[in-house]
């Protein structure tokens, strides 16, 4: 039997990053360095347990998804391996590859990253400029700034077609919205503000289903409150609702625009759910990333439109702005409302009002708007040009239009490995699929990015990519 290698990890306790992430960053680190090898024997989700001074249920999430992305194998009465090759043996490591690599010249064509390089330079100094002149603070505001709350209002009223109430009320600090059933809170962003549900609202140990593939940096604030998280499967109308146990006290989904396969739950599906949820006292979390990206048709529907009782929205800034912001922003019944503001009060958190002060100059003279509808335009053109490239080179897509990414199935966790390794050697940073999802993978291909990256490079990229596809990637 092979020797155990000694495993190179170390866990920060005071990182706010979950054990369980750090243990799977860095032993994905360490296969594909090579300080790890393939074939090497990793000691037991136990063992390394005990070793590393942390529960068992650290570990064994960390290989859960080692193993949904093809880090790792078990051998049945063997034990768990590594199945990576080291870097020499086959070229560049063959891991999913996640938003930063060491060669600073491959083109990213990850998704998740907006179209930066739009926003017009001159306005965005004069927000800055503008923000600056705002005088020091003295208190935190804990549920965001009134200015900066009222502009969240009139944003999703405008583009999301969702009423929170009067601007004058948010304005003058009143929390209730429409017939009282709605309020904006500012967040810290979409990851953040799951954490903070899953603190302020729910209790260690409750039961969270994710949609599978899904959001994996959601599913890490959850885990790290200490949640259970389960596996929720998505078809072509959604996120399945039988599949969601009768033990769940909440549901983490994405209806407008499913992150990663891009699909949308249909009208039947999203009835069927908020009725589920308010027959089983299910906590809906609708994650609406990117939902003001639509080309095909008007932006959908807010299940939080639809009900406000029983739905919490969640929308963010770093898509249709950037990440510089840090910031986004919360729409949830009264209950929910507060129990997040007690939890802030408790802890002393809360988001900061730098980025908010942003968005309200941003947007006070029309820049947010006129940024918004040039983002809709060029993302258009870009996704028209990425499906017509790849069609035409026989390379079947998968996803609405909408939004900034697009899916490109293959066959298997291995094809998908082989593509993002081959692609990454053509300087192309590619994102598999296998790592989005909580347990074993059963969607695999690339979520194809194409915001980050200038229209030029995107252009010289795409028969790259069909070539490597229609190559066996």
């Amino acid at each position: 039997m092979p020797e155990t290698p000694v495993l190179p990890v170390t866990l920060d306790r005071a990182s706010p990053t979950p054990l369980a992430v750090q243990l799977a960053e860095q032993l994905r680190a360490a296969a594909g360095d090579g300080r790890l090898r393939s074939g090497d024997r990793l000691p037991s989700t136990r063992a390394l347990a005990g070793e590393l001074g942390v529960s068992r249920t650290v570990t064994a999430a960390a290989y859960e998804q080692l193993h949904a992305e093809g880090w790792i194998a078990g051998r049945h009465g063997s034990g768990t391996y590594v199945t990576t090759e080291p870097p020499g043996t086959r070229g560049p490591s063959t891991g999913p590859v996640r938003h930063t690599t060491a060669d600073e010249s491959a083109v990213d064509l990850t998704p998740g990253s907006p179209w930066a390089g739009g926003i017009d330079q001159a306005a965005w100094r004069r927000a800055w400029r503008a923000a600056a002149h705002v005088p020091p603070m003295v208190r935190p505001t804990r549920a965001g700034l009134p200015a900066y709350r009222a502009t969240v209002a009139e944003h999703l009223l405008r583009h999301r077609g969702l009423r929170v109430g009067t601007l004058s009320g948010l304005l003058t600090g009143t929390l209730s919205g429409r017939d009282g059933h709605e309020a904006v809170l500012a967040t810290s962003g979409t990851s953040y503000a799951a954490a903070e549900l899953a603190n302020a609202v729910l209790q260690p140990g409750d039961v969270v289903a994710v949609e599978e593939p899904g959001y994996q940096r959601a599913v890490g604030a959850l885990r790290g409150a200490g949640l259970t998280v389960v596996p929720a499967p998505v078809d072509a109308d959604g996120l399945v609702i039988d599949s969601v146990p009768a033990t769940a006290r909440a549901v983490y989904c994405s209806p407008a625009h499913q992150y990663p396969l891009g699909g949308r739950m249909s009208a039947a599906r999203r009835v069927a759910l908020v009725e589920s949820a308010r027959e089983r006292g299910w906590l809906v979390i609708e994650d609406d990333y990117d939902g003001e990206l639509r080309y095909d048709v008007a932006p959908l529907p807010l299940l939080a439109a639809l009900a406000p009782d029983v739905v919490v929205h969640l929308g963010t800034t770093s898509k249709i702005l950037t990440p510089t912001l840090g910031i986004g922003w919360m729409v949830a019944p009264p209950r929910v409302v507060s129990a997040v503001l007690a939890h802030r009060d408790r802890t002393g958190s809360g988001p900061a009002p730098a980025g908010q002060l942003v968005v309200v100059e941003f947007a006070r003279n029309g820049d947010l708007g006129r940024h918004l509808r040039r983002l809709r335009r060029e993302l258009s053109e870009r996704r028209s040009l990425v499906v017509d490239t790849l069609v035409r080179g026989g390379v079947r897509v998968l996803g609405d239009e909408a939004g900034a990414h697009v899916v490109v199935p293959v066959s298997s966790a291995e094809a998908e490995r082989e593509l993002v390794r081959r692609a990454l050697g053509r300087r192309l940073l590619l994102d598999g699929l296998a790592r989005h999802h909580v347990g074993r993978a059963r969607w695999f291909g690339i979520a194809l990015g194409y915001a980050a990256c200038s229209r030029e490079e995107l252009h010289d990229a795409l028969p790259v990519l069909v070539e490597l596809v229609r190559g066996g990637g």
